[in-house]
Formats: structure tokens, sequence, C-alpha cells
């Protein structure tokens, strides 16, 4: 859970830098509020874009109730911006809201769920949730097992070739092949339909 929260928070401080002073609106003003700590001010700012549909402002606010930042923690609270914002497309809220499904925080855990969230991140590039889209197949976990997807999502995310090995593991030299050429087709998709 620390990858994650560290995730969110680089997310929302990179935003704020890269909008700089010549970007001055509301959603860049909460997030250098929430950069510097001002957390009331972020709260207000966020709240009234998240009311308004604002898939990033649903995110930070996700990210406050997550971590409990100038609101009472709430992981329920948070699945709820959290969803609002996945299903506007907001990648970085499909992995996250997966990785609650996947554990049970703020929502029953679903691993049904926690795949259907992660495949809609992954196949927009995300790395953390290729990676886990990787270790559902790996473990049979709201899918069925299936190791060459297993290989080929893990290796698409390019994070820990120790345990991209132990699915090798378990995989025949074949299976491994088919695995890289899906990877590889995969990526050249940019992702999409794998």
């Amino acid at each position: 859970m620390v990858r994650l929260i560290m995730q969110m928070f680089s997310l929302l401080v990179l935003g704020s830098v890269l909008a700089g002073p010549a970007m001055a609106d509301p959603l860049s003003d909460a997030q250098k509020a929430y950069s510097v700590g001002s957390y009331a001010k972020a709260l207000d700012l966020y709240t009234a874009l998240a009311k308004r549909g604002d898939a990033n402002a649903q995110l930070g606010l996700g990210v406050m109730y997550y971590l409990g930042q100038g609101v009472t923690q709430s992981y329920k609270d948070a699945a709820k911006w959290f969803q609002r914002s996945a299903e506007q497309g907001n990648f970085l809220a499909q992995d996250i809201l997966g990785e609650m499904h996947d554990q049970g925080l703020g929502v029953p855990q679903d691993y049904q769920q926690a795949a259907k969230w992660y495949r809609l991140a992954a196949e927009q590039g995300d790395a953390n949730a290729q990676y886990n889209l990787g270790i559902m197949y790996a473990r049979e976990l709201g899918v069925p097992q299936d190791f060459v997807l297993a290989y080929m999502w893990m290796s698409l995310s390019a994070k820990f070739p120790e345990e991209l090995a132990l699915v090798a593991k378990q995989m025949s030299p074949d299976q491994i092949v088919r695995a890289q050429e899906r990877a590889a087709q995969c990526a050249a998709q940019r992702f999409r339909g794998c």
C-alpha cells in the first residue's frame, strides 16, 4: 500500500508542478494547495470540482480520503471518488480502485472487480495495473488461471523480474515464446485488445 500512496502523491504533485503559474485554474490551485499541505483549501477546491464531474479532482479527493488528509480517513469515501474518476477513464483511479477491490478496502473484496479495473488501467499503459493484472492471471484471482497472459502482462509492466521468473518456471518454453510474442503484439497495439 505504501507504493500506492506514493504513486498517488507523486501524480498530484507532478500535476501541480506541470500546471505552473501560467495555467492558474481551480484544479491546479487545488493540486498546489495539496502539494504544500494546505489540505482545507485543497479539499474545498477538489470537492467543488469533483461534484461537477472533474475526474482529476475526483482522484484528488479520493486520495485525501484514502490518506485522511484534511478529512477523516475513509476508504469507503475514497472508493466512491475513485469510482467516479475511474468511470471517466482515469487510469490511476482505475488502478487504485482495482487495488481496493483486491484488498477489500472500502468495498467488498471482489477479485473480478479488481481484475476489471486493473485491465482498464493496463490497457492505457499503466505499469502497476499491468503487473497486478498479471498476478491475477497467475494466481487465478477473478480471472481464469493463464500463465501466458500472466507472463505477458507482467513482462509489459517491466516490474519485479524475480516474480516474472517464478511465473516462467511454471511454463513450458513454448508458452514463454507465445507470451513474449503476445507481449510484443500488445505493445505494438498500445495495449488495446490484449
